[in-house]
């Protein structure tokens, strides 16, 4: 990072109003990532798809997401900020149209890609704010900007459930798109230009990917846990609400987005986590998050058997709980890396975790093709049972030689 893009002390404070804006932007915005998960039976139904298909509805969208943050963000270094975020916000827009109109199974396929790739805006949004604060005020704008992020992920399924219970399927993306293009309205009026200056190419910011992610033991670690525990989280929001409007329960799209507002409540967690990090505590509560992750779904499971709503509600809270702790976790590890190369480790990160949801949200409809809530519960608990293996190691005398070895060459490079 150059100089010129390094903030200052002097800067001026960002507004509470501006900062109320990014956060409410972020929220909106990653709302699209996931609207499709309590839809899918209707789209699926729309459409004509068979049962095993209507899960990637789901997966195109975060494939989308995934390639965006490898290939749309990283010019955020090299291009006016403002400009770029409004524009990929159109062309988000434009994508949520196509959504809305199209009676094609591959240009309804095409068009969720390009959701996911455009929504990265969010992350273009995030460092924006980050830049804009000054030193002394960055920890509390990022924090409440990260804090619109995540009501809207907490939000966007139940917001989806009621407005195609009293509308539809189509009117939720058409009412998005209308959305995104007043926001781009809002944020083109109300940001000031930041340009930004850097040597580096686009095509040397994307050389660069492969390296860290190959020489960084922590974000590969970090990498792997979060995608498949977020392809767990998937796997689930993905299959209950096709198993909660089956005859074993028969809800309607009101009644699930109840059953999404109340498993919400697992976002508790969150600052509970960010203590817990700051105090060291980040290895076992990194298992711990596993752990509750395996319960939530021997719960879930028990709960599908017994037809028990009280005992699923509680395996999603406890299931978006542990997400919500290892994402935070995590998160941090990243953070106290080499700042200068910050942004792209986290873009690196989130898209590999991205491309765990993508699975998990493909194995769901498979899953519950094939053998209904107790089949996806399974799914759902090897993928967590991978992360425990995977932290397992974390255990062993050589990775912890290797892994020392590697942050005293962090340091001396420093």
């Amino acid at each position: 990072m150059s100089a010129s893009t390094v903030p200052t002390d002097d800067r001026p404070s960002i507004s509470f109003a501006l900062t109320l804006l990014l956060a409410f932007c972020t929220g909106t915005i990653v709302a699209n990532l996931y609207y499709a998960q309590p839809l899918v039976g209707l789209i699926g139904a729309t459409l004509h798809l068979p049962d095993w298909a209507v899960g990637l509805v789901v997966t195109l969208i975060q494939i989308g997401y995934g390639v965006g943050l490898a290939f749309v963000v990283p010019l955020g270094d090299l291009v006016e900020n403002r400009k770029l975020i409004v524009a990929t916000l159109i062309f988000n827009a434009l994508a949520l149209l196509g959504l809305t109109l199209t009676t094609s199974v591959p240009a309804f396929f095409a068009f969720a890609f390009l959701v996911g790739v455009t929504t990265t805006s969010v992350q273009m949004i995030i460092p924006l704010a980050a830049h804009l604060a000054p030193a002394r005020q960055r920890g509390a704008v990022v924090g409440n900007v990260m804090s619109g992020l995540l009501m809207g992920i907490m939000l966007s399924r139940p917001t989806a459930s009621f407005l195609a219970q009293y509308g539809s399927w189509r009117f939720v993306f058409g009412l998005s798109s209308v959305v995104m293009v007043v926001l781009a309205i809002l944020l083109f009026v109300t940001l000031r230009p930041f340009p930004r200056h850097t040597e580096l190419t686009y095509r040397k910011i994307l050389a660069s990917l492969g390296p860290l992610l190959a020489n960084t033991p922590e974000l590969r670690r970090r990498g792997a846990y979060h995608a498949a525990l977020f392809g767990a989280f998937s796997l689930f929001w993905t299959a209950v609400p096709l198993f909660l409007s089956s005859p074993s329960f028969g809800l309607n799209q009101q009644g699930i987005g109840f059953f999404a507002l109340v498993g919400a409540a697992g976002a508790f967690i969150a600052p509970i986590a960010g203590r817990v990090a700051d105090r060291g505590l980040i290895q076992p509560a990194t298992g711990a998050a596993m752990l509750l992750a395996l319960l939530a779904f021997g719960i879930l499971a028990l709960g599908g058997a017994q037809h028990s709503m009280p005992l699923l509600i509680a395996g999603a809270i406890l299931l978006d709980a542990s997400i919500a702790m290892n994402l935070i976790l995590s998160q941090r590890v990243i953070y106290g890396l080499a700042a200068d190369i910050r942004s792209r480790l986290n873009g690196i990160f989130m898209a590999l975790f991205f491309l765990g949801g993508a699975i998990g949200s493909a194995l769901a409809s498979f899953a519950y093709a094939a053998g209904g809530w107790p089949a996806s519960c399974a799914a759902g608990a090897g993928f967590v049972i991978f992360a425990l293996l995977a932290y397992a190691t974390e255990f062993n005398p050589l990775h912890r030689r290797l892994l020392l070895r590697a942050r005293s060459a962090d340091e001396t490079d420093c």
